[in-house]
């Protein structure tokens, strides 16, 4: 078995970027950006006024002040600045543009206003209250650099930017594939015997969540040559094909040797990590397609797909930031873990005395979809830990980072 760090640094090394392609800047949130954004011009575009209030030079305020300034024209914002008069004051605007020759704007609130003049007796400073161009971005400068999954904020960059499109990552494609006798599909008849497929919504929405497209084919019963007919089905065209359950060694396990019948290479099969142990990975030879095999349970599949799946359609797309971080978090309440293999605990998060701290579900079974489905996130604790404390801290993957 491999360790959960070097499965997972086999499983990213040499991940195939996808090509890209140009999208409208409100359709690039949760992109990730094939190219730069570089700034055509300075942000801001001109020196503006952050205040209501005048703008004045402050160099040609002479002795201690009080000051007093006859009030010429205004600066408003959306309009030409007017010409600036020597040894006067002008009326502007937040956000207008400040005119040449003047380098510091008063607040309203701190001078007096006569009928034609202002007094104040406060000496501006040069630059106070206005920013410069290119304060934010010179000409030239990169805005957003590729491999930057795009938020909202960014998006607003770039249309500051006055980019209307912008280059990203192809939607990498999924295919989900779930194996097992036992599986009827939701909402169907109850027959003895099977339970609804449950696995496939929940990886499904994680993989739209990582930005790629996902095509769900019927599951298939355990029986070698219908699955590899569902296999060489799956494999066309997509990019991620995601099997369920079958991958262990048992009598009915026909998910590897199919597999490897359509020339899907492994490149490993078992994993050190509790749950999710028969986890395979491999790549199909004739195409280019990543194959992950995942546990049958459905905890186990959902938790190793968190795990691996997510990371991996993430670098696909060039995401520089395609392995999630984990947060150091105070217990609760005290664990108990039997040495041997890394393990992903369920968990709550909750605030605590004014801190959020960890809560562990005591269900932590493989196929219990309930803890799960009410946990915030995945302690892990390490292979040679026995006994964590409440009070002590643990690296948490909160489920919002994925």
């Amino acid at each position: 078995m491999l360790s959960f760090e070097v499965a997972r640094a086999r499983l990213l090394e040499d991940v195939p970027v996808l090509a890209g392609e140009r999208v409208p800047v409100e359709h690039g949130c949760g992109r990730v950006l094939a190219e730069d954004v570089v700034a055509r011009g300075p942000l801001p575009p001109f020196a503006y006024s952050a205040m209501d209030g005048y703008v004045v030079a402050s160099g040609e305020l002479g002795g201690d002040g009080p000051w007093e300034l006859a009030v010429e024209g205004e600066s408003r914002a959306g309009r030409p600045a007017p010409a600036f008069a020597a040894r006067s004051a002008c009326a502007i605007s937040t956000g207008a543009e400040v005119p040449a020759g003047a380098d510091a704007v008063l607040p309203r609130e701190v001078v007096e206003r006569t009928a034609n003049h202002i007094r104040f007796g406060e000496r501006p400073r040069a630059g106070q209250h206005i920013r410069r161009a290119g304060e934010d971005l010179a000409a030239g400068a990169v805005a957003l650099a590729r491999g930057l999954r795009l938020g909202p904020a960014a998006l607003g960059l770039a249309a500051a930017l006055d980019v209307t499109e912008l280059s990203v990552a192809r939607r990498p494609r999924v295919t989900i594939l779930c194996t097992g006798d036992e599986l009827r599909v939701p909402g169907s008849a109850a027959i003895p015997g099977k339970i609804p497929e449950s696995v496939s919504p929940g990886l499904a929405a994680l993989a739209t969540l990582a930005g790629a497209t996902v095509r769900r084919l019927p599951p298939v019963g355990d029986e070698r040559e219908a699955t590899e007919r569902a296999i060489a089905a799956a494999l066309a065209e997509t990019d991620l094909l995601l099997t369920v359950g079958g991958v262990s060694v048992g009598e009915h396990d026909w998910v590897r040797p199919a597999l490897e019948a359509q020339g899907v290479a492994l490149d490993f099969w078992k994993v050190a990590i509790k749950p999710g142990k028969p986890l395979a990975f491999g790549r199909h030879q004739a195409g280019t397609a990543a194959v992950l095999g995942l546990p049958g349970n459905p905890a186990s599949a959902l938790i190793t797909f968190s795990l691996f799946g997510m990371p991996l359609l993430r670098a696909l797309q060039g995401d520089r930031a395609a392995v999630p971080a984990f947060v150091a978090l105070p217990l609760a309440a005290p664990l108990v873990h039997k040495p041997g293999r890394l393990e992903f605990v369920r968990v709550a998060l909750e605030p605590r005395e004014g801190r959020l701290s960890v809560v562990p579900f005591d269900n932590q079974a493989s196929g219990a979809l309930t803890s799960l489905a009410w946990s915030s996130g995945l302690a892990l604790l390490g292979a040679d830990v026995e006994m964590l404390a409440t009070g002590s801290f643990v690296e948490v993957l909160r489920f919002q980072d994925l």
